[in-house]
């Protein structure tokens, strides 16, 4: 019995052992731990770092919010003050699928009934209510799902009626864009701006890629800012902290010299000619010469810059991309140089037809000619062989010196991106000869612009510009338009009357290749061209009839010109009508416009407004346009103008016809009489096609009066001086 115990005494003590030591261990464990902290908050407090990471920053950087102000994108206005491009947003849609998303007040921010998600959202966006549900329900787990193109750059307002439906989970991201609210106006010169992503910011700047928005990209974007600031944990601003602030500077504005009127109108002529015909490439540039200010020019091919249609076929600027053979419109700065240099000489005879230079023989375009006639005739009859006489009786010395005056194979510096300088090819006694009437020399459609200036300024070149004006964000103006003349003159105004005289002699219908051009009481003057177009596959020229490019330069008025209108028409495919008729269909309109506007500005009493009818009865439509002193001309037989032929607000010759439109059938009226403004109207507003042959005012029509006008109707008319 007293061994048990002894026994049960040792196992205590063995016991109480153990447990003195397991809890030493602990003990020092504990201690050891409470070492190591304290070591590491002290280290963390002396060094204030954690893995290499700085804590002050850390904490400064979860209580600091840097926020970047946007300035916005300066707007590109007409010379009137009308908006051509402005600062915009697009908005993409996108849904929230996962089901932890919930708002504070414990709501779904997703997307909880895919149906009626999907046949909402299909009202607005261009995509079928099946394949909404197809993005909705995805093959793969996802946080979220975007639309495809279908739901991305969309406008205020579909975000707006979206955002009206109120459906859970449909959110928006936005993005910087660019308005153009004209469409195709101008599109290769204003130009384009599209967001760009940079490497140092989440969000797209608008950059300049193509036009007067890449060239002066700079100026329009502007600067921008930032606000640094102190905020809470609920992201509120901390009293009594400073911040640092820096306020954006908003893009400067461009002022065009585009007047959106004569440019709407051009526009419309091209669209026609290129339906029409559809050439390969087609010019077109009014200038004030005295100003060198274009107050319109365009392009065929061309684009909308606001739905991007059309832009993989018309990236390049035509006006100062692509270089081409002036053909016979050069002729106008040999005349010129001939003229000044004193070796013109009027009455001098010489043989048309052809002519033998460096082995090589010249033909005019007429290759029999015209027999020994004088000099006065060559320029008029387009003679290649009267103005390679007149090259020779210059020199190559003088006449490359002329070229050179002209800044033929120079770049213009004209504001806008990829300009092209052209050359001058000059090695041989063939090469200088050709030069003479345009061949063997390319050139843009601007330095043809600038050397057509000197018409306007007594042989001094002025450099065409597109800005007016640039103004800050404020409107303050802070670099108004200057006339940046282009060296010394080059040539007298003696020489320019003698140029124009040749100009007028060219609308002759007995002697002069541009009598298509010729307009009844119209003071103007003109060159035609036909240029030849290098063989891609080497070898010479291109065969065909519409293989050239062709081309009109025309001023107004000829005692003192101002106004010039260039044309360029390259290989027209379905060539139906000669190519002075083409190009006439264009020029005629555009001119007459322009010497409305010329008489407008010296408040010319016979020029008025066009009122405003659309909406109004045909009888209160018809006072209107009686009492503004216009030939009103009703088409259906309605009762309501549902629209009308030339717009509100722009100004026409008393006395014109002004077309209106009204529901119920078009009946076609006798044409006899009408002039190509009348025909332009009337297939506006009606949609049928006309076929236009000859020039004037119409003779003959081949659809009977009465015959009922639907849109596509075929219609031919004849046109007599």
């Amino acid at each position: 019995m007293k061994k048990k115990n002894s026994n049960l005494k040792l196992q205590k003590t063995k016991a109480h052992g153990y447990r003195f030591t397991v809890g030493r261990v602990l003990q020092m464990a504990v201690a050891l731990v409470f070492l190591v902290f304290m070591g590491r908050f002290l280290y963390i407090g002396i060094s204030k770092t954690v893995d290499g990471e700085n804590l002050s920053a850390r904490t400064k950087q979860l209580y600091q919010r840097n926020e970047v102000l946007k300035a916005t994108r300066g707007s590109i206005y007409d010379s009137n003050g009308l908006s051509l491009a402005e600062d915009s947003h697009l908005y993409t849609v996108y849904a929230i699928l996962d089901k932890s998303s919930i708002n504070s007040d414990n709501k779904p921010e997703y997307v909880v009934n895919k149906d009626k998600t999907a046949r909402e959202l299909a009202t607005v966006l261009p995509i079928s209510e099946d394949k909404i549900l197809e993005y909705l329900n995805p093959k793969h787990k996802a946080f979220q799902v975007q639309f495809g193109t279908a739901g991305s750059n969309l406008t205020k307002e579909q975000k707006t009626k979206i955002e009206s439906m109120k459906l859970p989970g449909i959110k928006f991201i936005e993005t910087p864009s660019r308005l153009y609210p004209n469409g195709v106006f101008a599109s290769h010169i204003v130009g384009l701006a599209q967001p760009v992503y940079n490497k140092n910011s989440s969000s797209p700047n608008l950059v300049g890629t193509m036009g007067l928005e890449a060239w002066y990209n700079n100026i329009l974007s502007g600067k921008d800012g930032y606000r640094i600031s102190s905020v809470d944990a609920s992201e509120n601003q901390l009293p009594n902290k400073s911040q640092t602030y820096k306020p954006a500077k908003n893009g400067d504005n461009l002022y065009l010299t585009i007047d959106s009127q004569l440019q709407t109108f051009l526009e419309e002529r091209l669209s026609d000619v290129q339906k029409k015909y559809n050439p390969v490439s087609l010019t077109a540039v009014v200038e004030d010469m005295k100003t060198g200010k274009i107050l319109a020019a365009s392009q065929r091919p061309t684009f909308n810059p606001q739905t991007k249609k059309g832009l993989t076929n018309a990236y390049r600027d035509i006006l100062v991309q692509d270089n081409y053979e002036a053909g016979s419109v050069f002729k106008v700065l040999t005349l010129a140089a001939a003229e000044n240099s004193g070796n013109y000489n009027p009455n001098e005879y010489y043989r048309s037809g052809s002519v033998n230079v460096g082995g090589a023989t010249i033909n005019d375009w007429n290759k029999s000619g015209w027999g020994t006639i004088p000099m006065s005739q060559a320029f008029a009859r387009s003679s290649n062989t009267g103005f390679v006489h007149l090259e020779q009786k210059m020199g190559a010395k003088t006449w490359k010196k002329y070229l050179k005056r002209f800044r033929i194979g120079q770049k213009t510096g004209v504001t806008l991106p990829g300009e092209q300088p052209g050359l001058v090819s000059f090695n041989t006694s063939t090469d200088q000869a050709v030069t003479s009437f345009g061949q063997g020399v390319s050139v843009n459609v601007m330095q043809m612009m600038q050397a057509f200036s000197s018409l306007g300024n007594n042989g001094q070149m002025v450099k065409p510009q597109f800005v007016d004006k640039i103004t800050n964000s404020e409107g303050k103006t802070i670099k108004p338009y200057k006339v940046e003349k282009v060296g010394a003159p080059v040539y007298t105004e003696k020489t320019r009357k003698v140029i124009i005289d040749n100009m007028k002699r060219v609308l002759n219908k007995q002697i002069g290749t541009g009598y298509a051009y010729h307009m009844n009481g119209k003071d103007i003057a003109v060159k035609t061209g036909t240029a030849q177009i290098a063989n891609p596959k080497g070898g010479g020229y291109m065969k065909g009839d519409s293989n050239y490019i062709f081309s009109v330069v025309g001023v107004t008025p000829t005692k003192n010109p101002r106004y010039c209108i260039y044309l360029t028409m390259k290989q027209p495919r379905n060539m139906t009508q000669p190519a002075e008729s083409i190009l006439a269909s264009i020029f005629k309109p555009m001119m007459n416009r322009i010497i409305v506007m010329s008489k407008n500005q010296h408040v010319d009493s016979s020029i008025t407004k066009i009122p405003d009818v659309k909406g109004k009865s045909s009888s209160e439509a018809k006072s209107a346009i009686n009492k503004a002193g216009f030939e009103p001309f009703q088409l259906g037989t309605g009762d309501k103008v549902t629209a009308q032929g030339i717009s509100a607000g722009e100004r026409l010759e008393i006395g014109s016809k002004v077309f209106f439109l009204t529901s119920g059938k078009i009946k076609c009226p006798d044409m006899t009489g009408w002039d190509l403004e009348d025909l332009h109207q009337f297939e506006n507003l009606t949609g049928a096609k006309i076929t236009i042959s000859g020039t004037g005012k119409v003779k003959n029509q081949d659809i009977k009066v009465g015959t009922i006008i639907n849109t596509g109707k075929k219609i031919k008319v004849t046109l007599k001086e």
